[in-house]
C-alpha cells in the first residue's frame, strides 16, 4: 500500500494515452462542387503586343547587365524588350549587346548576349520582343 502512494506521488506508476478527439457525424452528404467552364487558352508566347524570344540566364547587378539566352528569332541594337518575371515587370530599349565583351549589333537564336539593362531582372524572366 505505501508502494502504491509512493508510485502515485512520485509518478512512476503507468500512464494514461492521452484522450482522442472524436470526429464529429456528419448530417448531410457531401455534394459534388461545380466545375467552371474551360476558359480558352492564350497561344504561348503572345503577352501584350510582344513574342517571348528568349529567357535572363544571369544577372550582373553591379554594371546592371542581364545575360539573355534567345529561344526565337533575332533581336537588334535599337529593339525594345519587355522582362517580365514573379517580381520583374520593366520595358526597355537595347542600347547596346556584348558577346564574350565584344559589342554585336545583332544576336540570333541559341545565342547568349549581355544587355544593359534599367532595373534588375532575375534568372527564369521571360523577354519579350515589343511589336508597335
Amino acid at each position: 500500500m505505501i508502494g502504491k502512494l509512493l508510485k502515485k506521488l512520485m509518478g512512476t506508476g503507468k500512464k494514461k494515452k492521452p484522450a482522442t478527439r472524436k470526429k464529429p457525424v456528419r448530417t448531410k452528404p457531401k455534394t459534388a462542387a461545380k466545375k467552371k467552364p474551360a476558359s480558352p487558352k492564350k497561344p504561348a508566347g503572345k503577352k501584350k503586343g510582344g513574342d517571348e524570344i528568349g529567357t535572363v540566364v544571369a544577372f550582373f547587378r553591379i554594371p546592371v547587365v542581364a545575360v539573355i539566352r534567345l529561344k526565337q528569332g533575332t533581336l537588334k541594337t535599337g529593339d525594345r524588350i519587355w522582362i517580365k518575371g514573379h517580381t520583374t515587370d520593366f520595358q526597355h530599349s537595347i542600347a547596346s549587346m556584348q558577346i564574350n565583351h565584344r559589342p554585336v549589333p545583332e544576336i540570333r537564336k541559341g545565342d547568349e548576349a549581355g544587355i544593359k539593362v534599367s532595373a534588375r531582372a532575375r534568372i527564369g524572366d521571360r523577354v519579350y520582343r515589343i511589336t508597335a
